[in-house]
């Protein structure tokens, strides 16, 4: 069974934004010569590790907002700080918008159930602005979104 890790995504402050740090860290990899993975590393291996490899993506929860996901496509034990073992999360790279949902403020990362999680958003123009969160719970709330 599918299951998906839900994340917060602490000091960014929109979609866009993560997408030019992760776009960064795609090219501070290959100007180093490094494989162009992008890596979230993290304490914890999750222990239902086999189930996250069966199609689940990393929900992102920016500003207290559910905003986008973004496929894994591997789980890998790494050496963290101090010598102590971590985990890296090999994301696909590309972020894939969601429906604005409010989520609770949470350490770490969870385990996001199938059922639980918002449906992809529909394809915005290129160049189209971010609709403010607060505004788009909002309209959905009285059935406009």
């Amino acid at each position: 069974m599918t299951v998906h890790l839900i994340k917060m995504s602490v000091g960014v402050e929109d979609v866009p934004h993560l997408e030019r740090i992760q776009a960064g860290r795609l090219a501070d990899a290959e100007r180093q010569g490094r494989p162009l993975e992008l890596m979230h590393v993290t304490r914890n291996m999750p222990r239902r590790a086999a189930d996250v490899l069966k199609g689940g993506s990393i929900y992102w929860v920016i500003k207290r907002f559910i905003r986008a996901r973004q496929p894994i496509i591997d789980l890998r034990q790494v050496e963290g700080k101090e010598g102590r073992m971590s985990c890296s999360i090999v994301l696909k790279p590309g972020l894939i918008r969601t429906e604005v949902r409010s989520f609770r403020a949470f350490q770490g990362w969870r385990y996001f159930a199938v059922e639980d999680v918002p449906p992809d958003a529909p394809e915005t123009p290129e160049g189209g602005e971010d609709m403010p969160a607060e505004l788009a719970v909002e309209l959905k709330g009285l059935g406009l979104l």
